[in-house]
């Protein structure tokens, strides 16, 4: 039973990465590009409606990858030693503060920086605030790319 669970438990927190650090690609990567050349001045309207449909799901994503993964280090993965949160070392040490950076920025561009955006009047203070927005996302990526060669390795 216990290595069923290790493995549902693996299965969980992929689709969690997939969701998350896959949602930030397509938004990156495909959807911006596309709903500025497309869309020009108009493409906030569109990436802000995206943004309020990701956003329950990037949220759920880093639930289940925070209760997945602590389920993970307590169980183990799936070894004789049972739970290894301690015996992996900096490296899980690490990804687990990446993955916590990561959460806060997340929780603060749609706690914080989201309000903040859609309360500002058109200008020079929303533009500044959306570009802010747009670097966190792409720390957020950098950061979550890290977490995944991390993962790699622990």
């Amino acid at each position: 039973m216990s290595e069923l669970l290790v493995v549902v438990l693996l299965w969980l927190h992929a689709v969690a990465t997939l969701v998350w650090l896959g949602g930030i690609v397509i938004l990156l990567l495909v959807l911006l590009p596309a709903a500025r050349q497309v869309l020009g001045a108009d493409a906030g309207k569109l990436l802000g409606e995206v943004s309020r449909r990701f956003t329950p799901l990037a949220n759920g994503a880093i639930v289940l990858l925070l209760l997945s993964g602590a389920a993970l280090m307590v169980l183990g993965n799936g070894d004789s030693n049972g739970g290894r949160m301690w015996s992996m070392g900096p490296a899980m040490l690490f990804k687990l503060l990446l993955f916590l950076l990561m959460a806060a920025v997340h929780f603060y561009r749609g706690l914080v920086l989201a309000p903040q955006v859609a309360n500002s009047a058109a200008g020079e203070e929303k533009v500044r605030l959306q570009q802010w927005s747009l670097r966190l996302v792409k720390v957020n990526f950098a950061v979550g790319l890290t977490v995944l060669l991390l993962s790699a390795i622990v």
